[in-house]
């Protein structure tokens, strides 16, 4: 595996699930822009697959761990790796605080990670290998009403929750409001939590979303439609060295979590 094959392992996977990404990266292209990522998102609840299982097949291909976080809000924590090659992303990971959910959204939980298969930590497509359980959906609802985040990872397992385009790398555009509006004009529908720009030049960056696509998911008693993955776009501003900023935002990010509301088209 290298990290091209893998990055495009995930995308595959990603778009699969969120098709408004790709029509948007075809529009882009169309512009004659060269699409940068500044950063993949995945998702876990800990227990036998933490951040270090989902990190360890980055780090195996050169990505170097950096800056911790705490979504107190989301009951999260999350951290990001870095390369050091410049043209690839990020890779930021969060995961679940279990003991902050209540007692039956975390016995939900506790459910869904014992029907983890042996060695499945162990697979080399770990951040890619999708719900390796069953789920009612009435078990989705329940975590819903709790967390959007413990209900989505629990509908989707483990793969890309949102790629993020790097707008400062984008040619045709002069900021990220330019690029907001242009995919308001082609119907997409933004995440406004907060207000469609999160963060400032002040936090040394912003960043926006579009809503989540809605696809068909078999749950164990039932097929419905439920939100999937968002499309995030950031734009980096440089520190007083004249070094890019390249960590995230507690306050921000908290805003793009908020992603249960769908994007009609």
């Amino acid at each position: 595996m290298t990290p091209s094959a893998l990055l495009g392992a995930l995308w595959r996977d990603y778009v699969a699930s969120t098709p408004q990404a790709e029509r948007i990266h075809r529009l882009l292209a169309a512009r004659g822009e060269r699409i940068r990522n500044d950063h993949v998102a995945l998702r876990t609840y800990g227990g036998p697959i933490g951040i270090a299982a989902l990190a360890r097949p980055f780090e195996q291909l050169g990505w170097r761990p950096r800056d911790h976080y705490r979504f107190a809000d989301k009951h999260l924590v999350a951290r990001y790796w870095q390369h050091d090659d410049p043209e690839l992303p990020k890779v930021f990971i969060s995961e679940l605080v279990l003991a902050e959910l209540s007692p039956r959204a975390h016995a939900i939980v506790d459910a869904l990670i014992a029907q983890l298969p042996g060695e499945f930590a162990q697979r080399a497509d770990l951040p890619y290998a999708g719900r390796p359980w069953n789920l009612a959906f009435a078990e989705y609802e329940t975590l819903l009403a709790e967390s959007e985040y413990a209900a989505w990872l629990a509908a989707f397992g483990y793969r890309v929750n949102h790629f993020t385009v790097d707008v400062g790398s984008l040619s045709t555009f002069p900021d990220l409001q330019a690029l907001d509006a242009f995919l308001v004009e082609h119907g997409f529908s933004l995440n406004s939590s907060g207000g469609l720009v999160k963060g400032s030049p002040a936090e040394r960056l912003e960043q926006s979303s579009t809503k989540a696509d809605a696809i068909e998911v078999e749950f164990s008693d039932r097929s419905e439609r439920v939100p999937s993955c968002y499309y995030e776009f950031a734009r980096r501003y440089p520190l007083p060295s004249g070094e890019l900023f390249h960590g995230f935002v507690p306050s921000s990010a908290d805003k793009i979590f908020e992603s249960t509301d769908v994007g009609r088209r």
